[in-house]
């Protein structure tokens, strides 16, 4: 199956100064006028001690010139990757504009009260899955669990506040390069590249950026 993209040059000088800026131009884009499901859809992927891959569809909760923040639980396979190797990186696959960004660089966890906060923030629901599914660990039966979320359901019924579980919380991935892809017909592709000259590794929204161009 082949397809021809076919979209206006993606050049230099339409970029922002700051990667961070970029990315909420492209993404005040894509989410606008319900052209993609879930446009804070990423793909994350992590390695472990051994150099294995793994990847899982994440959703992106915030942005800003410190970096980009998900949510797991700690406890789950790319919560125990990160903690060995805090290398990751993020693919947003927003097929429908023929666009794709892709970020390097390393996931540093949120503070507890980022996380309370944001959890308060989450459906009652979904709260109560924080606490019922063991992420990444072998389960019996779907029945099992949910016997688990249904227990937690007795105990914290709607309206009732629900504690953030201590093995949950947020990363927040520091950039060292940023990647904006725009496909074109003929495979020619604009490929345009932040990287981070200093400051790599260090504080979230540290450094300054140069801009390389790929090709294709």
């Amino acid at each position: 199956m082949r397809e021809q993209y076919r979209s206006e040059d993606f050049t230099e000088r339409d970029l922002s100064s700051d990667p961070m800026d970029q990315f909420a131009r492209w993404f005040r884009q894509v989410a606008a006028g319900g052209v993609l499901h879930e446009p804070n859809a990423m793909i994350v992927s992590t390695a472990a001690p051994d150099g294995r891959p793994s990847s899982r569809t994440v959703l992106l909760k915030q942005y800003d010139d410190r970096g980009f923040v998900f949510f797991t639980n700690y406890e789950s396979r790319k919560g125990h990757e990160l903690a060995a190797n805090p290398y990751v990186s993020l693919l947003f696959p927003w097929h429908p504009l023929a666009r794709q960004v892709i970020v390097t660089g390393s996931a540093l966890r949120t503070s507890r009260e980022e996380t309370v906060g944001y959890f308060r923030t989450r459906p009652h629901g979904s709260q109560l899955g924080a606490w019922a599914s063991a992420q990444s660990t072998v389960v019996g039966s779907r029945e099992e669990l949910i016997r688990r979320y249904e227990e937690l359901a007795a105990r914290y019924p709607e309206g009732e506040k629900v504690p953030a579980p201590p093995h949950w919380g947020g990363f927040r991935v520091v950039p060292e390069t940023i990647e904006f892809w725009q496909g074109h017909e003929n495979r020619l592709h604009d490929r345009l590249r932040y990287v981070r000259e200093d400051g790599e590794g260090g504080e979230p929204g540290a450094g300054k950026w140069r801009v390389e161009r790929l090709c294709p």
